[in-house]
């Protein structure tokens, strides 16, 4: 299997990000040709065809996605992407945004053509300041050429598309909490249903998809959908970026197949563990993923097998950690980062991430006992089933991965030993 592709990255940072010439030298906007000579049907079959599912998390089937927001009778539709790339560990949003942001205004472009829709919305996290001007300038510049705004390709079809600033806040990732935030209100998720294809942006229907997602759509519908799910395996249509950091030779943003080992994404693409050192678990999908062992890096970038093994990829984020780090205090950074995150709408997130910070601390100090264990997990289980959404339901993953896979290492905190000899009990050192 060829290890890495660039099926969307094949021109990142080759063509200037605003320059609509280079773009279109290199069979830019040709998809939004080929869409708006199709019937919006026919578009969303051939990404049917692509097996092209949600690259932000939820993994949802965009064709399906697009078709239930087509058959919506209500109108004015929007169309909102997800740019609030909030997710420790994530960051291949950011090349596209940086890089690519014509290919992301083509896809919205094509989305808009198929639901009739008049506005788009890039929400964009407050921390990409640069990306924001980035893409502003690409905005401009199709706007200029007439691949964006009113009548474009000469026809009576008009779309325009409004950067929004996140503020820092990790819930905007929640889709509702996005539409909350993107309307000028604090961005807290809200209760379902209604759902937000149904009632989202000032009450109408609206169509959100991440970055990635978006980008991919340019593709399918010039190369068709069938090309593009062969990359893929049966069940996981083609490509996925993803963020390599942690302890590795090789970090950055790779293009790959879905089917691949996340033994060969760690060893052949990011060249393995540097200084000798031997590998202690990897944390998939960012700080809301789960921690696994080496003995299951052959499990392949797969959605279905991923989740036949309580496995889920998320946003695409891989954070490799060696044995020089230690399990408690990796879980202690994970804790407090949710602890801030949680809007405080629930109970179960609000208070639950408080418990679970008050509990991994005291594993770190050395005040824990076996019962504290038991504690987190009931806590975990409650968060995971009762949170009102995705942030709380998540939050608790790390915990309960790292007490199944190191419980061990939960338990020699109770004797106040540090087998990576980070944590001070006391201002004890460790032997």
């Amino acid at each position: 299997m060829t290890k890495t592709l660039n099926l969307i990255t094949e021109y990142a940072g080759k063509i200037k990000p605003d320059s609509i010439e280079e773009y279109v030298s290199v069979g830019g906007f040709e998809a939004l040709k080929i869409a708006m000579g199709k019937s919006p049907i026919e578009s969303i079959e051939e990404i049917k065809k692509s097996k092209l599912q949600g690259r932000g998390g939820a993994a949802y089937p965009t064709g399906v996605k697009w078709e239930q927001a087509y058959q919506i009778q209500k109108n004015p539709k929007y169309i909102i992407c997800n740019a609030d790339e909030g997710e420790p560990g994530t960051f291949k949003d950011k090349v596209i945004l940086d890089h690519l942001p014509l290919m992301l205004i083509e896809g919205m472009t094509i989305a808009a053509y198929i639901l009739n829709s008049p506005k788009g919305f890039i929400y964009i996290r407050g921390e990409y300041p640069e990306s924001q001007k980035i893409v502003a300038r690409a905005i401009k510049a199709a706007k200029e050429r007439g691949f964006l705004g009113s009548d474009i390709l000469g026809t009576k079809f008009s779309f325009d598309i409004e950067i929004i600033s996140g503020a820092g806040a990790y819930v905007c990732g929640e889709n509702s909490a996005l539409v909350e935030s993107t309307e000028g209100n604090s961005g807290r998720p809200r209760m379902k249903p209604p759902f937000i294809k149904n009632h989202g942006y000032m009450g109408m229907p609206t169509l959100v998809n991440n970055v990635e997602t978006f980008a991919y759509v340019p593709y399918i519908l010039k190369e068709g959908g069938e090309k593009f799910a062969s990359y893929g395996t049966e069940f996981s249509g083609g490509t996925k970026l993803v963020c390599l950091s942690g302890n590795l030779v090789n970090k950055g943003v790779f293009e790959v197949p879905f089917g691949i080992t996340l033994r060969e994404l760690i060893y052949d693409i990011g060249g393995g563990i540097p200084d000798g050192r031997k590998l202690k678990f990897v944390q998939l999908g960012g700080s809301s993923g789960p921690c696994i062992p080496e003995e299951m890096l052959d499990t392949k970038l797969c959605y279905k097998e991923l989740k036949s093994k309580g496995l889920t990829l998320g946003s695409g984020a891989i954070l490799v950690v060696d044995d020089s780090n230690c399990a408690v205090d990796f879980l202690k950074c994970v804790t407090e980062f949710f602890y801030h995150e949680s809007c405080g709408k629930c109970t179960p997130c609000r208070e639950g991430n408080k418990q679970l910070l008050a509990l991994v601390n005291k594993f770190a100090n050395g005040n824990a006992t076996e019962n504290d264990l038991q504690i987190i997990k009931k806590v975990g289980y409650i968060m995971k089933n009762a949170a009102f959404c995705g942030l709380g339901e998540t939050a608790p993953t790390a915990h309960l991965s790292l007490i199944k896979y190191f419980e061990d290492e939960f338990v020699e905190h109770i004797n106040k030993k540090c087998r990576a000899n980070v944590c001070n009990f006391g201002g004890v050192e460790n032997d």
